[in-house]
């Protein structure tokens, strides 16, 4: 976690001195793991609405003060159900207790109707980060998360690996160049996309004063684990690509839906919060059934920063190909905070939301990322059901954003990027390779759910710098 400031407490509306800074000591004591846009989301949904947390360990102090330790109007509450939905954990044994009750809580809700945990799992807000959960025509906007269409997107090119070291140099200026990380500013070039003329922008007056933000952020990247990298790849035989078995250059990029998302997953939360009423241990799992005027909202609003999402990556791989005269030959994305309208072997229809996991049905390609110097594996889904056709986002954190800052200095992760052969620019100790699972065991623990296709190796990644 950034360092959060009174400042931008005030900002939204935290004005007392006290609660400023009780949120300050629990935010760096309770929510090291999480961003600062991440962290102020969050508030934003404690101020709005106390009640939902006053069960939720983490959020309980801070909701108590705001609420003046009395508790507000009992809500008329859906009831949980007595026995929780079938769901199967893969990789159990590596994933934390507090992630595995955050999975049971989701399991309990009326409207799911499966669940599925993924070996990277780790705790999050509303759902598990690797959590994966199908309901009956209901969409929870904290089960698809603040970063909405968060994704990967992969892009193998005409040159094999000797590229990246002929033109180490122009690769890191190119990089330097054409991307644009953090909250504020966006690139020296005005980007285009056709996804800026989307007619929803003028047809929903709480996103008609978003645009212009999402004209300035479009192509870049936002904070933390968000990076773009060049690497190569290495096919494995027989590739579903059918690209022949060699070492190619390849780019290889991880971020979001920025401003855009962010405000569309704060709005819809609110409302599922005001409008669904649940014990409070459950309430961040509020949900908007589809049949609503804000069901259906949600779900195009949700598809819209989906589509941005994607705009940003094409503009990001568009950018450096031209830069450095690289040509593609293959491009494989895929999303990893969304919800999904998919049906299960009973030919029942349900909604799939993966929260930080990747969608694997028969066939479909995806990329599970290491850490900066581990692997990222090219995968093709084989469609099981009981993982609601998903395998894991990547190798998940083992550690949260303060501990890896506390366990590694600088000089030490330096040591660690050069004996693995790779340039970092930008980035910062919390993201330390060893903050995160070994992604062998992770990938090993869904050998049911995935095949391998192909192996990437970071060599020159950028990230945010603090």
């Amino acid at each position: 976690m950034g360092n959060l400031r009174t400042k931008d407490l005030s900002k939204i509306g935290y004005h007392d001195n006290q609660l400023r800074s009780l949120v300050i000591g629990i935010a760096a004591k309770n929510f090291k793991h999480h961003s600062n846009q991440e962290l102020l989301n969050l508030l934003v949904n404690i101020k709005n609405h106390p009640e939902a947390y006053l069960d939720n360990e983490l959020t309980n102090r801070i909701a108590e003060k705001i609420i003046g330790k009395t508790v507000g109007p009992a809500f008329k509450a859906y009831e949980l159900r007595d026995e929780p939905v079938f769901c199967k954990t893969y990789g159990g044994k590596g994933i934390e207790a507090s992630a595995k009750r955050q999975m049971e809580l989701a399991n309990h809700l009326p409207v799911s109707v499966q669940g599925a945990l993924m070996p990277d799992a780790h705790m999050g807000f509303g759902l598990p980060i690797g959590g994966v959960l199908a309901t009956d025509n209901a969409v929870i906007p904290y089960a698809v998360g603040m970063d909405i269409g968060c994704r990967m997107a992969l892009t193998i090119t005409d040159e094999t690996d000797g590229f990246l070291n002929r033109y180490d140099y122009q690769i890191k200026q190119a990089l330097k160049n054409h991307t644009h990380f953090g909250m504020e500013g966006g690139l020296d070039t005005r980007q285009e996309h056709g996804i800026l003329d989307n007619s929803l922008f003028n047809e929903m007056s709480f996103l008609r004063p978003l645009r212009s933000k999402a004209v300035r952020q479009l192509g870049t990247s936002g904070n933390g684990n968000h990076f773009v990298e060049f690497g190569e790849i290495e096919l494995l035989p027989g590739n579903t690509l059918g690209l022949p078995a060699k070492k190619y250059t390849a780019l290889l990029s991880h971020s979001g839906s920025r401003g855009l998302g962010s405000a569309i997953a704060r709005h819809y939360t609110q409302i599922a919060m005001n409008t669904c009423k649940l014990p409070r241990q459950a309430q961040q799992l509020a949900w908007l059934d589809l049949d609503t005027e804000a069901g259906q909202e949600y779900w195009l609003t949700m598809t819209l920063a989906g589509d941005y999402a994607h705009a940003c990556h094409e503009r990001i791989h568009a950018n450096l190909l031209k830069a450095l005269g690289l040509k593609a030959l293959h491009t494989v994305e895929n999303h990893h905070n969304f919800a999904w309208k998919d049906k299960l072997a009973n030919g029942r229809e349900v909604i799939v939301h993966r929260k930080g996991a990747t969608p694997a049905h028969a066939g479909e390609l995806g990329i599970i990322p290491g850490s900066m110097t581990t692997p990222a594996y090219l995968v093709a889904g084989k469609g099981r059901e009981d993982a609601l056709y998903s395998a894991s986002h990547g190798a998940g954190r083992a550690m949260s954003r303060q501990a890896a800052k506390d366990s590694m200095t600088v000089s030490a992760m330096k040591k660690l990027l050069s004996n693995a052969n790779v340039t970092l620019i930008g980035g910062t100790v919390e993201e330390n390779p060893t903050a995160y699972k070994d992604i062998e065991i992770v990938i090993a623990a869904q050998r049911d759910l995935v095949d391998v296709q192909g192996k990437f190796y970071p060599r020159i990644v950028r990230m945010n710098k603090d």
